[in-house]
C-alpha cells in the first residue's frame, strides 16, 4: 500500500537543510527532556534522552521522507549492526526497507516532462499516475503503449543520484555526533558501501544490463524475466510488466507447488553464487511473482545486483563444503578467507561465531528434505546473538559482499518459512562440491 504524498527533496542544499532540522529538533526534544528529568531528581544518560519514541519517530519520518541516501544507509545500517544497536533504534531502521512516501502529482509530472519532453504522454496509450510501489530510489507506476502492452514505468525521485556523496556525508556527521552507533561498528566503511550502492542502485542503465545478462544466463528455465522497453533511460526504466500472484499467497497453493517453487529459488542462489556469479541480493517477498498458467517465477527489481568476485565465490564453495562435512577447522579457515574474523580473536568468541555458521547451515546439512515450516534458525541465532554482543571488542564488520549474500540466504529462508516448504537444500548445493 503506497502512503501519503510528499514532495523528494531534490536539491542538495534542501537535502542537507532538512537533515540540519532534524538534527536541531532532536537535540531540542534532548534539551527539554534532560532540563526535565533533571529537575525531577533524575539523572539520564544521553542516550536515553536521545533513543525516545519521540525522537525516534522523528528520525524514521525525516529519513522516509528523504528518500535516496538517508533510506538506503538506516536500510544497511540494520543489515550491517542491527544486533549491535539498542532494539528501539534497530527496529525503526528496519521499518526503513520498506517504507516510503510517493511523489505529489505536481512534483511527478515535472519530472516526466524534464525526462521525455512536454508531449511525453503520447508515449503511451495510458499511464496511472498514482504509483503502485513506492521505495529508497524511486515509484513504479503502470502504463500501457500504443498497442495495449502493459509496462512497469520504474521512475526516479529527482536529486537523488547527486546528492549521494553529500547526503551520505552529512548523515555520517550526525550519526557520530549523535553518539547511537556503537565504535565496534565500522560507521566510515558503512558509508562508503552506502554510497556505492545507492550509485549503483540509481543507475537504470545499469540495471537494465544485468536484467540482460540475467535473461540469457536464465534462458529456457522456469524464470521469467522483463524485457526492457527503448524508453528506457539512466533516470527512468521502462520494462514489460510480469503477471502473476505474490510469492507469499502462494502458501495456499498444493504442497507440490509451493516445494518446487522454493527448490527452484535455492537452485537459483546456487546458480548466481557459483556459476552465473552474479546476485540480485535483495530477496524482498515484492520481487517474486508466481504465474499458475504458465507455472513460473517472476523475477522483478535487479538495482541490487552485484557481481560475485573469483575469490568471494570459492570462498563461500569451501565454506559451504566444510559446513557440509561438518569440519570446525574448515569452516574456520574458509571464514578467515572470506573475511569474518579479526586477525586475532577471542577463541571462546570465535567458537561461538562458528556455532552460529553450524546454525545457519542446517538446511545444507540435514540430509533429505528439510522442513521449513518447523524451521527455528532465525529465532535461535537472535538469542545466541545476544550473548555473543556482551563480547563486542571483538565484534568486525563482514566485507559487504558476505553481507548482501547472507541477506539473501536470509531471505530464502523467510520465503521457505512462509510457505511452509520442504525442500532438499542439500541435493541442490552438492553438484557443486
Amino acid at each position: 500500500m503506497v502512503k501519503k504524498e510528499l514532495k523528494v527533496p531534490s536539491s542538495r542544499f534542501s537535502r542537507a537543510t532538512k537533515l540540519g532540522g532534524l538534527f536541531a529538533k532532536v537535540a531540542s526534544n534532548v534539551a527539554v527532556n534532560g532540563t526535565k528529568q533533571f529537575v525531577g531528581g533524575q539523572k539520564p544518560t544521553f542516550s536515553d534522552l536521545l533513543l525516545t519514541p519521540s525522537n525516534l519517530q522523528k528520525l524514521a519520518n525525516e529519513l522516509a521522507s528523504m528518500r535516496g541516501a538517508a533510506m538506503k544507509l538506516g536500510q544497511l545500517l540494520s543489515m550491517d549492526a542491527g544486533e549491535f544497536l539498542s532494539p528501539e533504534l534497530s527496529q525503526i531502521l528496519a521499518s526503513l526497507r520498506d517504507n516510503a512516501y510517493a511523489m505529489p502529482h505536481k512534483q511527478l509530472v515535472s519530472v516526466l516532462s524534464d525526462e521525455w519532453g512536454k508531449d511525453w504522454v503520447n508515449n503511451f496509450a495510458y499511464f496511472n499516475l498514482k504509483p503502485f510501489a513506492c521505495a529508497s530510489i524511486g515509484q513504479v507506476h503502470i502504463a500501457h503503449d500504443d498497442a495495449g502492452k502493459k509496462l512497469a514505468v520504474k521512475l526516479q525521485y529527482p536529486g537523488v543520484k547527486d546528492a549521494i556523496e553529500s547526503d551520505v556525508a552529512n548523515l555520517g556527521r550526525i550519526l557520530k555526533l549523535s553518539g547511537l552507533i556503537p565504535k565496534q561498528v565500522d560507521l566510515d566503511s558503512l558509508l562508503n558501501k552506502t554510497a556505492k550502492q545507492l550509485a549503483n542502485e540509481a543507475n537504470y542503465i545499469r540495471e537494465a544490463h544485468y536484467i540482460y545478462l540475467f535473461e540469457r544466463h536464465l534462458e529456457s528455465t522456469c524464470f521469467t524475466l522483463p524485457k526492457v522497453h527503448n524508453l528506457s533511460n539512466e533516470n527512468i526504466l521502462v520494462m514489460s510488466f510480469i503477471e502473476g500472484m505474490p510469492i507469499e499467497q502462494t502458501a495456499q497453493l498444493p504442497p507440490s507447488v509451493r516445494n518446487h517453487i522454493t527448490e527452484q529459488l535455492f537452485s537459483l542462489f546456487f546458480n548466481e553464487l557459483f556459476n552465473i556469479r552474479l546476485m540480485q541480493t535483495d530477496p524482498n517477498f515484492a520481487n517474486y511473482l508466481y504465474d499458475e498458467n504458465t507455472q513460473t517465477i517472476g523475477l522483478l527489481d535487479f538495482g541490487a545486483t552485484r557481481e560475485i568476485s573469483n575469490e568471494i565465490s570459492s570462498g563461500y564453495l569451501a565454506l559451504f563444503k566444510a559446513l557440509y562435512l561438518e569440519d570446525k577447522d574448515q569452516i574456520e579457515r574458509a571464514a578467515r578467507d572470506i573475511g569474518f574474523f579479526k586477525q586475532h580473536i577471542d577463541v571462546e568468541y570465535l567458537e561461538k561465531i562458528l556455532d552460529l555458521f553450524e546454525i545457519a547451515s542446517q538446511p545444507i546439512r540435514y540430509n533429505g528434505e528439510y522442513d521449513f515450516s518447523t524451521c527455528d534458525i532465525a529465532s535461535i541465532l537472535r538469542i545466541e546473538s545476544q550473548s555473543i554482543n556482551k563480547q563486542k571488542d571483538q565484534w568486525h564488520t563482514p566485507p559487504v559482499d558476505a553481507l548482501f549474500i547472507h541477506r539473501k540466504i536470509a531471505g530464502l529462508y523467510l520465503i521457505a518459512k512462509r510457505l511452509n516448504a520442504k525442500v532438499n537444500v542439500q541435493m541442490l548445493l552438492l553438484p557443486y562440491l
